[in-house]
């Protein structure tokens, strides 16, 4: 990646921050922020299905899925939202999530190695364990600032919440690999499409938020 690039990948990156922070803040950016996430994730997936699928009937099975767990994915974050402490700890695993996806690219840009799968070429083992790394140390640090009491449970979060992330991660990539496709559009300067963004969060962030409920029913 040139500095170009990387310029605009990080410019980029600041502002879905700033995006994330207005969602917390404020429910009309949440809630058409979510339309538009769950839109432009549909439009990109259909993009996919449309390369790799056949036959018609399997693609619109294909979306038709996607379009349930989108729906279905939009709904709980929303409904979780209206309730202050669920709101904190559930932004608090979505910042894990960015945080798992800025630990790969810089520890798999810094300390490079062996591969982590042929699936993407990108991915490297240092990058993995920078995601593990990253995401524990914001959650941790996060849990610990709203004076939540710092256990194993939250540290078994943190490595769940990374872990979804990164299959997340890998299933898109395989998927936009048999489409033949680098991105899943080009919205985002240096980042690609929105789904390109979400995917691991897709993954992770229930991931995430199942674990806690089954360390702490």
């Amino acid at each position: 990646m040139n500095s170009k690039n990387l310029k605009k990948r990080f410019i980029t990156s600041i502002i879905l921050l700033f995006f994330i922070f207005l969602i917390f803040r404020y429910s009309f950016f949440m809630v058409y922020g979510l339309i538009i996430i769950g839109i432009f994730s549909l439009i990109e997936f259909s993009k996919i299905t449309k390369q790799i699928c056949k036959k018609k009937l399997n693609e619109i099975f294909l979306n038709s899925l996607f379009i349930i767990y989108i729906f279905t994915f939009c709904f709980f974050f929303f409904f979780l939202a209206h309730f202050f402490q669920l709101k904190i700890i559930l932004f608090i695993i979505l910042l894990g999530c960015v945080a798992s996806d800025i630990g790969g690219f810089i520890f798999g840009k810094y300390f490079k190695g062996p591969k982590l799968t042929k699936i993407s070429p990108n991915k490297t083992i240092s990058g993995a364990i920078g995601s593990f790394i990253l995401t524990s140390v914001f959650v941790l640090l996060l849990f610990n600032y709203f004076s939540i009491n710092l256990n194993l449970k939250i540290l078994i979060i943190s490595l769940t919440t990374s872990l979804g992330c990164q299959v997340g991660d890998l299933f898109f990539s395989y998927l936009k690999r048999k489409a033949k496709l680098k991105d899943t559009g080009n919205i985002l300067p240096g980042h690609g499409g929105i789904l390109d963004r979400v995917d691991g969060i897709l993954v992770g962030l229930p991931l995430g938020i199942i674990i806690l409920i089954f360390l702490f029913k």
